[in-house]
């Protein structure tokens, strides 16, 4: 059997209120064009660094055990909300999210060293230059809310949240048609051998 995972930082209660609060504000200017937007549950967001795909459950121990070194090689990160955008652009956002900013160059050199411990296993890393951020809705048509655009330019303005990441979360990811449904396998913390 595969299980479908990736590797991510959790973000605690109070910069989830603050994207839950965000999220509302960009659901608020999508208006009727919202239905064009696949939202995020607040309960599901996080900053991924590692997307790894289906894995065949003989392999999972072997991923832990990566994960756990990389994290061990890292310390924890001082993070903090920064801003939002839309990839591949603000005006035409198939993704909409918020940004990370704090220690990124920290943060970069954790998913490189993810990148070296998973990439003995199979896992390619991924080849576009890492951009922190944390998904907060998937557009089908970026044209269909003009008022989005707005608002992401203005949120980009918005005062962020700060928070220190002190592990890395190995996720399994179910879909649904409800929508994915998310759990921590392991959890190995940073700058602590395992």
């Amino acid at each position: 059997m595969n299980l479908r995972l990736f590797v991510a930082l959790e973000p605690p209660d109070l910069v989830r209120h603050r994207l839950s609060t965000l999220k509302a504000e960009l659901q608020r200017a999508a208006g009727r064009g919202s239905g064009d937007v696949k939202w995020v549950a607040i309960d599901n967001v996080h900053l991924t660094l590692q997307f790894l795909g289906a894995v065949p459950e003989e392999r999972v121990d072997p991923v832990k055990v990566a994960v756990a070194t990389a994290a061990a090689e890292a310390r924890p990160l001082h993070l903090e909300l920064r801003g939002a955008g839309g990839f591949p652009s603000g005006r035409r956002a198939r993704v909409l999210w918020a940004g990370v900013g704090g220690e990124v160059a920290q943060l970069t050199a954790l998913v490189a060293a993810l990148g070296r411990r998973l990439g003995p296993l199979g896992f390619a890393a991924e080849e576009r230059p890492f951009s922190p951020h944390i998904t907060l809705g998937r557009s089908r048509d970026p044209r269909g809310a003009p008022g989005l655009a707005a608002a992401l330019a203005l949120a980009a303005e918005s005062p962020g949240a700060p928070w220190r990441a002190t592990e890395v979360v190995l996720f399994q990811s179910f879909l649904s048609p409800k929508g994915p449904r998310y759990e921590a396998l392991a959890r190995a913390a940073l700058g602590t051998p395992g």
